[in-house]
Order: structure tokens, then C-alpha cells, then sequence
């Protein structure tokens, strides 16, 4: 079966944006609770198996390789199985610019999935840390899950924004890739490449960073792990809520919208609007 042209990619995420503006609330949080269990499950698989790599200057490229290989289980979960994902719900402005869905709309959803994403990141950030799974390694994946986190939080604001950008350009490009395959392997195989992409490439995912950081402020706490971690002084004294709100989801966020809504949803649109209507 042929794959959708951009035009009829446009079209057909049009009117799935103008789905999900249209879903009533309690679907909405239950799907966005799901979301965010499935990317903190794809975080922490990613950190489970690369964690002795990133460990080491001299492997630390095949480290990021690795992640990524393992870190694109969650937009195929959240495709395949179904899910609300705040990056990837950015593509709603598609279906505002049609027409087809209310700015308010858009805006109550988007707020609703932000805060369910959160919820399912954090419950999985709780199981986690008291399975003792950041034991393993003789205590090296607690001190990279600690190491992780405290590198997101160092961030410069503008670098935080601008790794978000680049982040979920890439996101939502790989779900309007997806959205052009009409099958299960061609999903699979669309999402892939591009979101081991924006993980290879060390961009910032608001997400999953909701996993990331408090994972590290709660590993933190374990003289053990905190031991196994090279994180500077002044980065660890950054791990903190404070630090993940302010410093890091903040800047994240906002960049994940530009990038989503801004050169994905608003680009293409543009480039494609006119012959869509013909």
C-alpha cells in the first residue's frame, strides 16, 4: 500500500488534531497518564542499557546509540497503543489553523496531557527507585541516573530552549513521517530513525525529562549511587526541584512548542495548505 503524500499527511493530522481537541477529559488524562508511563519506561530502559558506555569519554557516542535504539519504544507505545504525549499534541495547531478545533481547545488539552504525563512519569519514577533496580551495575546505574539529571538541571536557559527546539522538531517529524505509512512496519520503522536521532544527538525532551530528573533527585538521596557519580559539586547542588521546574522544564517546554507547533505543525501547513484544498 502506497504511503500518504505530505498533502494527504496534512490533511489526515489535521483531523487528528481536531480528535483530540474534541476528547472528553477523563479519556484525555487517562491517555496522557499512559504517555507518560511509556516514555519513563523508554528513559529508563535507555539509562538501564547504556549506562557503563556514557560512563566512559571513549564510549560515551556509542552510549548515546544505544539509548536511542531503546528510547523509541515510547512514541511507537504512544502511536501504536494509543496515548496522549504533550510534544507530540503540538500538532493540533494544524487543526486550529483548518479551522476544525478552538484555540481553547487546543490549550485545554494541551495543559490537561502536560499534567497527566507528568502523573505517569512520576509513578514510574516512584516504582523505580524502590525496586532497587538503581542498584544494578554494583550501583553505576544510580550514579548515571543521578549524573543524567544533574546535567539537565546545569542547563543554560537558552541552550535548554534551543535543545528542546531541536528536540521536538524531530518528534513531531516523526510522527508526521508515521502518519504517512499505512501500516504497523512503516510506523515502526518512521518513528525509529528519527527519534534515535534527537537521542543520539543529546536534545531535550520535556517529557522525557519529567522520568530524568526527579529519578535523580530521588537516586540522589543513596550515599551509594551518589558515589558512583562524576557529576560536578555545583551541578549536584543544582538537583533539585527547584532546579527541575525552573531551570530545566521551563526552558524545555517552551522549546518543545516552538519546535513542535512552530517548524513542524505551522511550517507545513503553510508550505501545504494551498494544494490541500485542491
Amino acid at each position: 500500500m502506497e504511503a500518504r503524500t505530505p498533502v494527504e499527511i496534512l490533511a489526515f493530522t489535521s483531523d487528528s488534531g481536531a480528535a483530540k481537541a474534541r476528547r472528553n477529559i477523563p479519556s484525555v488524562l487517562i491517555l496522557a497518564f499512559l504517555a507518560g508511563a511509556f516514555v519513563a519506561f523508554a528513559s529508563q530502559g535507555s539509562t538501564m542499557a547504556a549506562h557503563n558506555l556514557l560512563a566512559s569519554p571513549d564510549t560515551y557516542g556509542l552510549g548515546r546509540v544505544l539509548a536511542g535504539t531503546v528510547f523509541g519504544v515510547a512514541l511507537m507505545l504512544i502511536v501504536l497503543a494509543g496515548g496522549e504525549l504533550f510534544t507530540g499534541n503540538m500538532m493540533i495547531i494544524v487543526a486550529v489553523l483548518d479551522r476544525k478545533a478552538a484555540v481553547k481547545r487546543m490549550l485545554l488539552n494541551w495543559l490537561l496531557v502536560y499534567a497527566g504525563n507528568l502523573a505517569g512519569s512520576l509513578c514510574i519514577v516512584w516504582m523505580m527507585y524502590y525496586t532497587g533496580l538503581f542498584n544494578a551495575s554494583a550501583g553505576l546505574v544510580g550514579g548515571m541516573t543521578i549524573q543524567i539529571a544533574a546535567g539537565k538541571t546545569a542547563l543554560p536557559f537558552h541552550s535548554a530552549f534551543l535543545l528542546g527546539l531541536m528536540c521536538n522538531w524531530l518528534v513531531c517529524l516523526a510522527i508526521w513521517v508515521s502518519f504517512g505509512a499505512r501500516d504497523i512496519s512503516g510506523k515502526i520503522l518512521a518513528i525509529f530513525f528519527i527519534i534515535c536521532l534527537f537521542v543520539i544527538s543529546g536534545f531535550e525532551h520535556s517529557v522525557a525529562n519529567m522520568y530524568y530528573i526527579p529519578a535523580g533527585i530521588l537516586a540522589k538521596q543513596n550515599p551509594q549511587w551518589l558515589a558512583m557519580t562524576t557529576a560536578a559539586t555545583e551541578q549536584l547542588a543544582g538537583l533539585n526541584w527547584k532546579g527541575f521546574f525552573i531551570n530545566n522544564l521551563i526552558p524545555v517546554t517552551l522549546g518543545n512548542m516552538a519546535g513542535g507547533a512552530g517548524m513542524v505543525g505551522v511550517v507545513y501547513w503553510l508550505a501545504f495548505r494551498e494544494r490541500k484544498s485542491n
